[in-house]
């Protein structure tokens, strides 16, 4: 397990649940300082969305996690893997996702934030 894996599951231990893209997209605003209005400009969506993101009345779909990690500076497939792990526990399966590059050029290989 990479050490960024041992924090997510610290993170996961400390919130008493799994982790989860809107959660994380939350503590990341919080722990940066910033407002929703700031957050929102940075990943250019508006600051309704970011709100209906952390009272989970909204999701993100794979390519806008994709698009966020890269705009914050994080794992591109963490928070791809997040969302699509977010999605089947919303449809009530017992599974766990993990990714794993294609090797494709330009495409993050590393599954660790």
């Amino acid at each position: 397990m990479s050490t960024n894996q041992d924090s997510m599951k610290k993170l996961e231990k400390i919130a008493g649940q799994a982790l989860t893209l809107n959660g994380l997209l939350a503590a990341i605003r919080q722990g940066d300082d910033l407002s929703q209005v700031m957050f929102a400009e940075k990943l250019g969506v508006s600051r309704q969305f970011i709100c209906d993101i952390e009272h989970d009345r909204r999701s993100l779909s794979p390519k806008m996690a994709r698009e966020f990690a890269q705009r914050l500076g994080y794992s591109e497939s963490q928070f791809v893997r997040l969302c699509l792990q977010d999605l089947i526990q919303s449809h009530g399966l017992n599974y766990e996702v993990q990714l794993s590059s294609r090797g494709r050029p330009g495409v993050e290989s590393r599954a660790s934030m």
